[in-house]
């Protein structure tokens, strides 16, 4: 549901398989107040772990940095990479 705060961002998640990931961002993110709206997550060639997600931070009080920080901490010893982007930003960034 979009509201008149509705702030949208695109997560990126890759790395190495293994189980818990999508756990611990969904976790991170609603103990933030971040609503993920659409989700789309692979694992190619057996290991390689790619997820990338759209979520609403208009409830959120963070700023992407600091809501990049505690998701790199919810990861922690996983070694994922994780991106966090405005997404108003980056659809502007990669239009064609």
């Amino acid at each position: 549901m979009e509201t008149d705060k509705s702030k949208k961002i695109v997560i990126a998640v890759i790395g190495r398989d293994q189980v818990g990931i999508v756990a611990k961002v969904a976790t991170a993110l609603a103990e933030n107040q971040v609503n993920i709206e659409d989700i789309s997550q692979k694992v190619f060639s057996g290991d390689i772990f790619a997820m990338t997600l759209m979520a609403d931070i208009g409830a959120s009080t963070l700023d992407l940095p600091t809501l990049t920080q505690r998701l790199d901490s919810a990861l922690d010893g996983m070694g994922l990479k994780v991106a966090l982007h405005d997404a108003e930003l980056f659809q502007y960034m990669h239009r064609v």
